[in-house]
């Protein structure tokens, strides 16, 4: 079960990170006048939900998980997520909504956290298995 788990978080945490980079990367388009800002809002408005939504999916999977460190680190990144996203809805509709990347270094140390907590469930399950078997 905890493989499933960890396999679904570093999938979401990829995902994660692929969209802060679509965000930068439609952001740089804007300050370049390759886009007029309403295209810009509606490219990025669209992604806001999924993005939040991930983010408190694994959050609160960690918590039903009981990896309390994991959810821990989690749990500052999906609460700032949630109040920029419910204290900025006025600003969505008049499509003047700024969009900062503050959680991109921790969405990225959360992916490496991730990935080196389902490699030492491997290894440990390797051990178990050698150690058993003779």
């Amino acid at each position: 079960m905890e493989a499933v788990v960890f396999v679904f978080s570093l999938l979401d945490c990829c995902a994660l990170i692929f969209l802060s980079v679509y965000f930068i990367i439609t952001l740089s388009d804007l300050e370049c006048d390759y886009i007029n800002a309403r295209s810009c809002c509606s490219k990025l408005n669209k992604w806001v939900i999924p993005e939040l939504v991930g983010h408190t999916l694994v959050t609160v999977l960690m918590l039903i998980s009981l990896h309390w460190f994991i959810f821990l680190l989690n749990l500052p990144v999906a609460a700032w997520n949630i109040y920029r996203n419910t204290q900025s809805r006025a600003a969505e509709v008049t499509h003047e909504r700024s969009y900062d990347q503050t959680w991109f270094p921790p969405a990225l140390f959360l992916h490496v956290s991730l990935q080196l907590e389902v490699l030492t469930d491997v290894l440990y399950v390797r051990e178990v298995r050698s150690n058993g078997a003779t």
